[in-house]
């Protein structure tokens, strides 16, 4: 699925569930909502931190989804096309970090 029909996927469902989107900065709380129930479940699955059984039935994916699903929503209110710009950075960030990753010894461990 691209960008493009994923921002207008969410704008349908908006449309039909969700009466209208919540303002830029409900949005932008619910993305660092959204964003620390993914930093929860790394920090205990995957970091030092023991994972709570309360945690342990934490879907991974459904949280990362939780944060696209914000993202898409301000990128449809914002009048972002998300799918451009993240073209844009990907060629900004080949030409400006292929070197600097290839040549950075802490990578090559």
């Amino acid at each position: 699925m691209s960008l493009q029909t994923a921002q207008n996927q969410v704008h349908q469902w908006i449309k039909k569930h969700g009466v209208r989107y919540f303002n830029e900065l409900t949005n932008m709380a619910q993305l660092t909502e959204e964003v620390g129930e993914v930093a929860r479940i790394i920090a205990r699955r995957y970091g030092e931190q023991s994972e709570k059984k309360s945690d342990q039935n934490l879907d991974l994916g459904q949280e990362l989804a939780d944060v696209v699903f914000v993202v898409l929503c301000l990128a449809n209110q914002t009048g972002i096309n998300l799918e451009e710009k993240f073209q844009e950075k990907l060629k900004i960030k080949s030409i400006r970090d292929h070197m600097r990753h290839q040549s950075n010894q802490k990578l090559k461990r």
